[in-house]
């Protein structure tokens, strides 16, 4: 049945006001911790593992789900700052029942979530996530007060970032030596910030670093992968070898190439895929992407003697098609992207420690991607009041059929809700610009016509 908290990326909303006021934060907190009781190893002592990015609410939102676990006869450990998948790392690694992120990842400050990771590092199942919500619904439709927050901060686990980071560091590329290299590094004054600048330090690079002071409110503000082009401006002024931008909880990163040539997820995935099997390090001859990833991947992966298998958007359908397929690599256009022999999720830092590797390896990333022709494509956000299946709208119906018959297989058109926020996203993509901008206005139209909001 549809989930009525969880979206594709966990909870989000605005902090204070329903689903991540203090009653439903404390409910989701009760709710996990009941149900890792009742599927935890009676010999283990159950533990959930809390990391948030920079947001100024996530001390708060931490706090009322660690009561909730508390209430449930779980311990709640602070992971303090730290990437979503640094708390999945350390979640399978550290030995956890479960981690929690407090992120709402590219959004603005203003904005909040919450994600459950499982023990095994990867996000929950969408069967699990149901069983919880089942559980949250329910405590708020008995509408027991819940108890006052007890004040004091959470039990840190001190240090964990640095065992992330060490990890990280292994995971180069044979033959790989950052000494010397010169990379930008654009943190969106998010999770990243401290944790970026010392990995890659680490490792021997001139570290040249943008947005990387957080002040609670400034995460995402146009810096960031959403904002990638002061990243980029800065990697040519400087004459660096790479730009890396991560997202707010750093899931995601997009690139610049030396001469600033914007580079994003489909482009890391033919060159990491490339790289990969020259180097017979890929275990299958698909490459598993979304809906959204751009055809000229798909043409590029064609000539490589290669596949795309797509999946709808959502990180968590990449990776369970993966493991479906035997595919050890796959991602998004956005930026995340799956090296699964080494992470079970996106995770932007290992990414940028494998595509800093491609350069160092074989040179300017610009010459890797020659053979990558992007097609044109463009995406209209449209602001709806309602999410009706698209087949039930005929105007929508009716632009869409009109735009794949006189596209063919020259193009495509991907209409779909969002699944964090009240949007539909339309995109087109095709030979000809002047097609992609028809196509897209008129369907973008008949969406506005049909559900637009107000």
């Amino acid at each position: 049945m549809p989930k009525e908290l969880f979206g594709t990326d966990g909870i989000r909303g605005l902090p204070g006001k329903y689903p991540l006021d203090d009653a439903t934060l404390f409910r989701v907190g009760a709710a996990l911790g009941e149900y890792i009781a009742d599927h935890r190893d009676a010999a283990k002592s159950p533990r959930v593992l809390i990391g948030m990015d920079t947001r100024e609410s996530g001390p708060e939102i931490a706090s009322r789900i660690a009561q909730g676990l508390r209430v449930a006869g779980i311990e709640p450990v602070s992971a303090g700052i730290v990437t979503t998948p640094g708390v999945a790392w350390l979640v399978h690694a550290e030995d956890f029942s479960a981690g929690v992120v407090i992120s709402a990842s590219h959004n603005p400050y203003h904005d909040n979530g919450v994600k459950l990771i499982s023990g095994n590092g990867m996000k929950f199942p969408d069967a699990a996530e149901e069983q919880i919500e089942i559980r949250i619904l329910a405590a708020q439709a008995d509408k027991s007060p819940i108890p006052p927050l007890v004040s004091g901060s959470l039990p840190a686990a001190t240090a964990l970032h640095l065992e992330y980071l060490s990890a990280l560091r292994g995971k180069m590329f044979s033959g790989a030596n950052l000494a010397g290299m010169k990379i930008v590094l654009d943190c969106a004054n998010g999770a990243a910030s401290m944790l970026a600048p010392e990995l890659f330090r680490g490792l021997g690079a001139e570290v040249l670093t943008i947005f990387d002071h957080p002040d609670g409110r400034n995460i995402n503000d146009h810096c960031g992968s959403l904002h990638p082009g002061k990243m980029q401006e800065k990697t040519v002024e400087s004459g660096a070898d790479l730009g890396v931008a991560f997202d707010g909880d750093a899931d995601r990163a997009v690139f610049s190439t030396s001469s600033g040539r914007y580079v994003d997820g489909d482009a890391v995935l033919f060159a990491a895929s490339r790289f990969m099997k020259k180097t017979k390090q890929l275990k299958s001859d698909t490459i598993v992407g979304t809906s959204m990833s751009n055809l000229g991947l798909e043409r590029a992966l064609e000539r490589e003697g290669l596949r795309l298998a797509r999946t709808p958007v959502g990180d968590r359908y990449v990776l369970e098609e993966m493991l479906r397929i035997g595919s050890n690599l796959g991602g998004e256009q956005s930026g995340h992207i799956i090296f699964l022999d080494d992470s079970t999720t996106g995770d932007g830092m290992l990414t940028a420690v494998k595509m800093a590797s491609l350069v160092s390896i074989a040179g300017k990333l610009d010459t890797l991607l020659r053979d990558l022709k992007v097609y044109p494509q463009k995406i209209v956000n449209v602001r709806v009041r309602s999410k009706p299946p698209l087949d039930s709208l005929p105007l929508v119906a009716s632009a869409l059929a009109n735009a794949e018959k006189n596209l063919g297989s020259s193009g495509r058109v991907v209409v779909r809700y969002s699944g964090t926020e009240p949007l539909a996203r339309v995109m087109v993509e095709a030979e000809r610009a002047e097609d992609v901008d028809r196509y897209a206005q008129s369907i973008a139209s008949a969406l506005e016509s049909s559900v637009g909001a107000a």
